[in-house]
């Protein structure tokens, strides 16, 4: 009896996020249909890798701005406990199995806001998938919208030479203080990491240095642009033509901003 009262307790104290999204159902990715021109991919959202839960906020208001604009919503999974994966919102449209952020499902979709997962692997692994697949199929501008405030990073691509590095390491010591080591704890979002960098050069080279490799996965007829919030967009290759098919990085604070300004 004591033991059943206890339950009842902790369900109550828990989240409700964090109770409800224990039973779920995982998708096949042969399963898996998107609707529409647009999908938001939430990879491995949880306090297993971002135990600081630096991106909760973030991922919520991204899920939020999806759901109110009709969005489909995908669920990454991996062997992490469940109870760790931290949405408010546990009815996504699939919850899919991924170990490591592969994505094995079509997305033929030209828009992709992706939330969640570790910047330097498991999030990275799922975008090298996702414009691998676009560039197999017919050419068509693409969009890949990055949600800094719901992205989690170690900041591995943060050079020891890099200007702002003493700032970086300083900040990643005074938020990880006294917390145990190893890989589970030292993670800050990506828009943490920004807003450490500030000068917008600066930003731009560390953009450069953490997108997709798409030099080696779209061929020269692609036009390759990158774009901070609603700052001029900036050419990292230019393609023949008029109106060559072009890949738009997409790098927003929140998706808060989504939702005042009315992205595309």
């Amino acid at each position: 009896m004591k033991r059943f009262l206890f339950a009842i307790v902790a369900s109550l104290w828990l989240p409700a996020g964090q109770a409800a999204c224990r039973q779920h159902e995982l998708t096949p990715p042969s399963k898996v249909k998107i609707d529409g021109d647009a999908v938001m991919i939430v990879v491995h959202q949880s306090s297993t890798y971002d135990a600081r839960f630096s991106t909760k906020r973030g991922g919520d208001e991204a899920v939020r701005f999806a759901k109110a604009e009709k969005i489909p919503v995908i669920y990454l999974q991996d062997d992490s406990r469940e109870e760790d994966y931290f949405m408010e919102d546990c009815s996504p449209d699939y919850w899919v199995y991924s170990e490591g952020g592969e994505i094995r499902f079509p997305v033929t979709a030209s828009h992709v806001y992706i939330v969640g997962g570790h910047l330097e692997v498991c999030m990275s692994a799922a975008l090298h998938d996702i414009i691998y697949q676009w560039a197999k199929q017919p050419p068509r501008n693409r969009t890949v919208t990055y949600l800094m405030d719901a992205i989690y990073s170690n900041g591995r691509m943060i050079d020891p030479a890099d200007p702002f590095y003493h700032d970086f390491d300083r900040f990643l010591g005074i938020v990880t203080y006294g917390r145990p080591g190893g890989e589970h704890w030292p993670k800050l979002s990506l828009l943490e990491t920004m807003g450490i960098i500030r000068d917008q050069e600066h930003q731009l080279n560390y953009i450069r240095q953490i997108l997709p490799r798409w030099d080696t996965t779209f061929p020269a007829s692609y036009r390759i642009e990158v774009q901070l919030n609603m700052s001029a967009k900036k050419v990292l290759r230019a393609a023949e033509g008029w109106y060559p098919p072009t890949v738009l990085f997409h790098f927003v604070d929140s998706a808060l901003l989504l939702s005042d300004l009315k992205f595309p």
